[in-house]
Formats: C-alpha cells, structure tokens, sequence
C-alpha cells in the first residue's frame, strides 16, 4: 500500500470544539424567545404604517430597535444570542416594544440574567377560613407557603419568627431568600445551617415539576448570584420531600423556643400548605405567649 493510499484512508482527526456552557444555553434560548416574540406582532399592533409586502412575519429587528429606543446593531446582538451586557432599563425597553405580558417579561430578564426592577407579583388566592384558621392557631407562630417558600399569609405571631414581612419587597417575602441573606429569620433560627440544607434540597425536588416556569428560574437565578451558600448547596444536586420535624428559634426578648412544625397542605398536590409552629415542651408553651399577638 502506498504512503498516499494510506493517508487518504486514516480516520480523519477530531474537530475540537468548545463545550457548551450554561450561559451559551441560556443565550441560545433567549435569542429563540425574543426571535418567536418579534415575529407575533404585526407593524399596526405598535402603530407602524404598512410598508409593502414581507418576507417574514411579524416585526423587523430595526423596527423593534427603533420602539425600544435602542440601537439596531446592538438589538441585533441580543437576538443573535452574543455575549453582550444588557441593563434592566434596555430590557424593560425591549419588553414594552414586544408586547410581553407579566410571564414573558419574567421570561425575558431571567434568560438574559437580569433583576426586574417590577418583578411580577403573583396574588395567590388564601381564602378567609385558611386566614380565620391562622387567626385561630395564636398564641403559635402559623403562616401558608407555597412549594417555592414564599410566604403568602400569616399570623401575628409568625412575625416573631420571621419578622416584618409587610416591610419587604414582595419578592423578598420567600423563607429561602430569608435564609440566605441577612434577615431576622436567619439570625434567630438555631440550626440555620442544617435547616438551609434541607430546604435547597426541597426546593430542588420541587422544581423538577417547575422548571419552565419564570418564578422559579428568577428565584434560582437571584440565590445563585447573592449566596455562595445556597450554590454550594445547588451543587451538590441533594433532593428531599416535605415533611414535618423539630425547628428550634431564639427569639429576641421571648427566648429558646423548641416547635414542632407541622405542613397541612391546601390542595391535592405538594404544592401551597399552612405550617404550624406548636410547642414541644411546656416551657415553650409558656415563651410563647410573649410573641406578637398583632400585625
């Protein structure tokens, strides 16, 4: 066999090419996400003459460009996925150009790894007899969450433990957020270590049934970024169900109190739940007259 027949049969060598990151994923999808938004909307939807015939459907770059108050070189980046940096104000621009409603607009900021200034508020139905009946649990700290840990409703007394929630940016009112940044939670849960560990692990378990939606990838995205503890955590990829156990609380003022916490769900799935902080001992019992009794 010749030198030259045994060179054009030897395997060809490997094309190396770069891994694929999380961030490039993430721009893939948001160029998708802005490319399928421009191409629903029609010139007389934003108030643009007709111009002739089109090519394709639906809005031109330059006309969104121009909407957005942006300029068209750098709008067309963005829809082509490049690593460029994006402020809130040119999304929020951006947004309003394409019409997004309050999912896309969460949509958007989380694929372009972005806080929204307006993140969407979500007004979760708690009807007056789960209200009457935390009313009812006093002198013990009761609240409803959901399965992402925000804290919807609650009574006087759950204040003590978690402090005042009415003074928060809704967005902020999420027991893991509390955990993981300074808060009154954080400073007078006991084991607030272990306790962290085993609410990432839920709230991984939980997001498997949730992964598409904007609210749970903001979340995610606002913890990954403001607490090297909480992406410890996510890394090591534990996953836990709900349960009921022990929390331990030293609250300013009152003392150690040592609860029994107890998940009374509101529907068929693992989903929104009242939690109840009853006492373990008598000494408890008695420490607990001295939380809050108003909001």
């Amino acid at each position: 066999m010749s030198l030259t027949t045994a060179a054009a049969q030897a395997p060809a060598a490997p094309v190396t090419r770069a891994a694929t990151t999380p961030a490039d994923a993430r721009r893939r999808d948001l160029a998708a996400f802005l490319r399928s938004r421009r191409e629903r909307i029609s010139p007389d939807q934003v108030g643009l003459p007709p111009t002739g015939r089109r090519r394709t459907p639906g809005l031109r770059r330059e006309e969104v460009a121009q909407l957005a108050a942006v300029g068209v070189t750098w709008y067309t980046w963005l829809e082509q996925g490049r690593d460029i940096q994006v402020s809130a104000q040119v999304l929020d621009a951006v947004s309003r150009a394409l019409l997004l409603d309050r999912s896309e607009r969460a949509h958007l900021f989380t694929l372009a790894g972005a806080d929204d200034p307006v993140p969407v508020v979500e007004c979760p139905s708690v009807t007056p007899s789960v209200r009457l009946v935390l009313d009812r649990m006093a002198p013990y700290p009761a609240g409803v969450i959901n399965a992402r840990y925000d804290v919807l409703a609650y009574n006087a007394q759950y204040t003590g433990i978690v402090g005042d929630l009415a003074a928060l940016p809704p967005e902020d009112r999420n027991l893991m957020w509390l955990a993981f940044t300074p808060s009154r939670f954080r400073e007078v849960l006991v084991d607030y270590e272990g306790e962290r560990d085993v609410m990432v692990a839920r709230f991984r378990a939980g997001m498997a049934d949730h992964s598409a939606e904007p609210a749970w990838k903001t979340l995610l995205a606002r913890l990954r970024r403001a607490s090297p503890d909480f992406e410890a955590a996510w890394q090591r990829h534990d996953v836990m169900r709900p349960g009921n156990g022990l929390k331990r609380f030293r609250v300013p003022g009152v003392g150690l109190l040592h609860c029994d916490y107890t998940n009374f769900w509101l529907g068929p799935s693992l989903g929104t739940r009242m939690i109840t902080y009853t006492p373990r001992d008598e000494r408890t019992r008695e420490l607990m007259n001295l939380l809050p009794d108003r909001l």
